[in-house]
């Protein structure tokens, strides 16, 4: 159940059609969880998660985009060519901290397959993935992610609206002590004196904080009852997943991406000293050919001045904060390693 079917508003803008990152037209979702109890107590519970910006090769028809980092306690790639050149060129994929190196090679296999131009007549390619420590539920030292299980959450994207909670990347997460995982949002934003209209959604993989830092009485009117077993607090981490319509470059996408951590502060993160906490941001407006015979590239962006980007900077806010509230609502009791269950957050 979503934040909002339990009467949690978060914000005042409105949501897309379906309140979910796959608003963004074009935008794709895929999802492979791992779960297996192993001998010895241990237990896999992690997966992973595909993000694609459309359904053409992401390679040879780039999009805009940018990283901001908040906290660095991270083993991301490809955020430093991002950053560099503004361009996101794979799909974004989410895993366990162990399972980035298996995941980064599941996807560039699926790229070369995709593109065998890469690597001999034109150059290589930088594969972008994420990751939270999942290791209180997942025995990470087993390394289950295996580069097939990228290939597989990759084929499995669609535009329909993604699974939430437990799901993918998110098996194994915890947050605020409480089980966390992929979490989704979406908000419109209009231009008041035309028809125009934009959309901003936001998928987080969320894996932080403890119990007494969730501002739940923002959330949770009256409950306070404890819940059995609560698993030790870690700093742990999120990665913040945004997408938009609206006709932004590398840079105004890194404004907005700074954002984000607004609506991450108002759940009860304060940044731990080793969590993890990044955001990558890109826009579907306009699409880069890889190939592009002309030097010159003719683009449209929204003004800076206009009031459209503090609309922008609310929904990036607000759709964080939503998806954040999403990846505890929609969680389920989830068991992992040694005998430990971790149960959803009380909102009801």
């Amino acid at each position: 159940m979503k934040i909002r079917e339990r009467g949690i508003q978060i914000g005042t803008l409105r949501t897309g059609e379906n309140n979910c990152i796959t608003d963004v037209k074009s935008v794709r979702i895929g999802h492979v969880t791992l779960d297996e109890p192993l001998a010895n107590g241990e237990y896999v519970a992690t997966g992973v998660t595909a993000i694609l910006p459309h359904e053409a090769n992401p390679f040879r028809e780039k999009v805009a985009a940018a990283s901001y980092v908040i906290n660095g306690f991270g083993k991301t790639t490809g955020l430093i060519q991002i950053d560099e050149l503004g361009m996101l060129e794979s799909p974004i994929m989410l895993t366990n901290t162990f399972g980035v190196p298996a995941t980064t090679e599941g996807a560039l296999r699926w790229l070369l397959d995709q593109t065998p131009e890469i690597g001999d007549t034109t150059g290589t390619v930088n594969i972008v993935t994420g990751e939270c420590n999942d290791s209180r539920l997942n025995s990470i030292r087993t390394l289950p992610v295996t580069p097939d299980h990228a290939r597989q959450a990759i084929e499995n994207a669609s535009t329909k609206p993604s699974e939430e909670g437990a799901i993918g990347a998110g098996k194994g997460m915890v947050c605020f002590g409480y089980k966390g995982g992929i979490g989704t949002s979406s908000r419109m934003i209009s231009e008041e004196n035309t028809s125009d209209e934009f959309i901003i959604g936001c998928l987080v993989l969320s894996n932080f904080g403890a119990r007494n830092d969730f501002a739940r009485e923002r959330y949770i009117k009256g409950v306070h009852s404890a819940q059995p077993n609560a698993p030790k607090p870690a700093d742990g981490s999120i990665i913040i997943i945004l997408a938009t319509d609206a006709p932004l470059d590398s840079r105004q996408l890194k404004r907005i991406a700074k954002r984000a951590g607004v609506g991450l502060a108002r759940t009860g993160s304060h940044y731990s000293n080793g969590s993890g906490d990044i955001v990558i941001a890109f826009s579907t407006s306009h699409i880069f050919t890889h190939d592009q015979p002309d030097f010159l590239e003719n683009t449209h962006i929204l003004r800076d001045s206009h009031p459209i980007m503090n609309q922008l900077f609310q929904a990036a806010a607000e759709v964080t904060e939503e998806a954040i509230l999403n990846s505890l609502s929609q969680a389920i009791e989830t068991k992992g390693r040694n005998g430990l269950t971790v149960y959803p957050a009380p909102f009801s």
